[in-house]
């Protein structure tokens, strides 16, 4: 679950880790949407666990944004890194993804010597991350374009952007973090991501 997880988020480009974006409907967040966001994991890890069929028909599962981020809020905490704050991601149709954060941007910026020219220098603190952009999915691989990005407002480089998703998605294995313009692989057996207003469709 934890794989499938972190596909998601990155899959939406920054994923829980530093998405963000004003949203004028923001869902009510709960413990039943968490608990039936959990379910519908649980069936999708299942189903992809099992050999595909020949001939089979794909399998759809919904999964709204309440559900979403109820589920990062209450069952996720241990899984968002260390110093990125209520994560959430909105689907806005037409394959248009959006999410947001607050960020501690100080452990990020003591990472190397900056330059007068480098925004990552000026920037101190937990300050909220907004972004916006294309998730496309095919055949089992997704992709993400960025469209726009903002700290506190203020429009900043894809680079900076970058610069946050490498540090915060570091792990042993990949000590480089994930660089937002490669394609990934989908997790468990999944086709696509149908990206709707409020939802997405998971296609098996």
């Amino acid at each position: 679950m934890y794989n499938f997880s972190m596909r998601w988020w990155t899959g939406v480009a920054l994923g829980v880790m530093l998405l963000s974006t004003q949203q004028a409907n923001q869902p009510r967040l709960t413990k039943a949407e968490a608990d039936r966001f959990q379910t519908k994991l649980t069936k999708i890890v299942a189903l992809g666990d099992k050999p595909r069929p020949k001939g089979r028909a794909p399998q759809n599962t919904q999964v709204t944004d309440a559900e979403l981020n109820s589920y990062l809020r209450y069952h996720a905490q241990d899984q968002i890194p260390v110093g990125v704050v209520d994560p959430m991601i909105f689907t806005h149709g037409d394959s248009i993804v959006s999410g947001r954060a607050v960020v501690d941007l100080d452990a990020v910026r003591k990472q190397k010597q900056r330059g007068w020219l480098d925004p990552l220098g000026y920037l101190t603190g937990r300050l909220p991350i907004t972004a916006r952009g294309r998730l496309t999915t095919k055949d089992g691989v997704g992709r993400f374009h960025l469209e726009s990005a903002a700290i506190s407002g203020v429009s900043v480089p894809k680079s900076v952007i970058q610069e946050l998703l490498s540090y915060y998605s570091r792990t042993p294995e990949n000590p480089a973090g994930i660089n937002m313009d490669d394609p990934f692989e989908l997790p468990a057996q999944i086709r696509e991501i149908r990206v709707a207003p409020g939802a997405a469709i998971i296609v098996q």
